[in-house]
C-alpha cells in the first residue's frame, strides 16, 4: 500500500468517527437545564434573583483595588495601604457614604478564626491607610466596600494579603448558635436559605443574662454583619431591617437580611457598641441546615477593630 493509500484510508476512518460522534449527539439531544418538575404541593416560583458573590475580583466595574502592602509580619504592628484605580490607572478620590462612612475595609484570614474591620483614611492624592496588627502568619484576604460616586450600587473589591511568620493550621470553629465576647452573650435566631434573601437576628445579653438595651448606633445601625463564604471567601450582601435613627427600640434584638448565593459553610461577623466600644461576634452557619448545630459556642475569632474612627 503506497503512500497515498495510507493518507486515504486514515482520512475515511476519520470520517467514520466524527460521523459517529455527531449521530450519538444528535441521538441524546442537549441537555435539559429546566428544573425538575415541582412535587405536588410545591411551589413552582423560581428562586429569588442572587447577585453574584462580591470581593472574589480584584478589578470590577472599571475600577481595581491596588493593595500597595502585600506582606505584613504576625504579631507585628504594620500598616496597609492601598489605593482605588479607575480605567485609567488613576487613583479616584469621590465616594459615596454608606453607613456612615466613605469605604469599609475588612481583613480577613483564610480560615476565617482572624477578622479586622478596619476603617482607613484616605490621603489627597487617594492613598488610603490604616495602622493593623494581624496574631496569626498565613493567607487573608482584603476586601474594599465601598460606593463609587454617582454608583446605584456599591461595590467590593477583594485582593491577597500574605502574614508571615510560623504558621499553624487552624479549623473553623463549629456551628453553635451563640457566641461570648468580653462577656457579653450573643443569640442567633434564623439560618441562610441557599438562593434566597434570609432573616437572621441577633440577641445580646450581658454577663448577667439580662438582655441589653442600650445598643448605641454604629455605622447607621444597631449592628454591623459581614459575612463570607468560606473556601473562597465570597462576601455576601447584608442589609441592617432597622437603621438606628427613628429605630422602635435600641436592643436587645438586631436584625439582617443577607441572601446566600449558595450551599456551603459561612462565618458571620456581628459588630454591636455597648458603652462606648465596639465588638465582634463570631457565627459559623451552615446554609440549609438552620444557625448551628450543637450547644457549645465556638472558641472566640480573633476580631476586632483598628485604625483611625472619622475618615473622609
Amino acid at each position: 500500500m503506497n503512500s497515498l493509500q495510507r493518507i486515504g484510508l486514515f482520512t475515511a476512518a476519520l470520517g467514520v468517527a466524527f460521523g459517529a460522534a455527531y449521530g450519538i449527539g444528535v441521538g441524546i439531544g442537549p441537555l435539559d437545564t429546566d428544573p425538575e418538575p415541582a412535587a405536588h404541593g410545591e411551589s413552582h416560583d423560581p428562586p429569588a434573583r442572587v447577585e453574584a458573590p462580591a470581593g472574589l475580583q480584584v478589578s470590577e466595574r472599571g475600577l481595581t483595588l491596588d493593595l500597595r502592602t502585600t506582606t505584613l509580619a504576625a504579631g507585628r504592628p504594620g500598616t496597609l495601604e492601598f489605593v482605588v484605580r479607575d480605567a485609567r490607572g488613576d487613583a479616584v478620590t469621590a465616594f459615596d457614604r454608606a453607613h456612615g462612612k466613605q469605604l469599609h475595609l475588612i481583613v480577613a484570614s483564610r480560615d476565617l478564626t482572624t477578622y479586622r474591620h478596619l476603617h482607613p483614611v484616605r490621603a489627597a492624592d487617594g492613598t488610603w491607610s490604616t495602622p493593623v496588627t494581624l496574631p496569626a502568619a498565613g493567607a487573608y484576604r482584603v476586601f474594599a466596600d465601598f460606593v463609587p460616586s454617582g454608583a446605584e450600587k456599591g461595590l467590593t473589591l477583594g485582593a491577597d494579603l500574605t502574614v508571615t511568620g510560623r504558621y499553624t493550621a487552624r479549623e473553623l470553629p463549629p456551628p453553635a448558635p451563640t457566641a461570648t465576647v468580653d462577656g457579653y452573650t450573643v443569640t442567633l435566631d434564623g439560618s441562610l436559605t441557599p438562593g434566597r434573601e434570609s432573616d437572621l437576628t441577633f440577641t445580646v445579653r450581658d454577663a448577667h443574662g439580662d438582655p441589653v438595651t442600650r445598643l448605641q448606633p454604629y455605622l447607621g445601625a444597631y449592628g454591623h454583619l459581614v459575612a463570607l463564604r468560606s473556601g473562597d471567601l465570597a462576601y455576601l450582601h447584608v442589609h441592617p431591617h432597622d437603621a438606628a435613627e427613628g429605630a422602635a427600640t435600641s436592643g436587645p434584638a438586631v436584625s439582617f437580611a443577607a441572601t446566600t448565593p449558595s450551599a456551603g459553610t459561612y462565618r458571620l461577623f456581628l459588630d454591636f457598641k455597648v458603652g462606648g466600644e465596639v465588638r465582634t461576634a463570631a457565627f459559623t452557619v451552615t446554609a440549609g441546615t438552620g444557625a448551628g448545630a450543637g450547644h457549645t459556642a465556638p472558641p472566640p475569632a480573633e476580631t476586632g477593630h483598628e485604625g483611625t474612627h472619622g475618615h473622609p
